[in-house]
């Protein structure tokens, strides 16, 4: 079995928290980081079985400032 480490981008909708993993393109979400990261990590786990990758790209996170009225 492989184990690889992945992205959790979360962020918070309303009472809810979401988790994505851009690497894969999966979501979750809970109604805490937790339980966002534990339904991510068995989607991927579920996502994977069926579309083994045949590689994996770290994706490239910054930041960046907009400004807004």
């Amino acid at each position: 079995m492989k184990v690889h480490t992945f992205t959790a981008v979360i962020h918070r909708e309303d009472d809810l928290y979401v988790a994505t993993c851009p690497e894969v393109g999966t979501v979750s979400q809970g109604a805490t980081i937790d339980d966002a990261i534990a339904g991510l990590k068995e989607a991927t786990e579920l996502y994977l079985e069926e579309f083994p990758p045949s590689h994996l790209d770290r994706p490239l996170l910054t930041t960046f400032e907009a400004s807004y009225a």
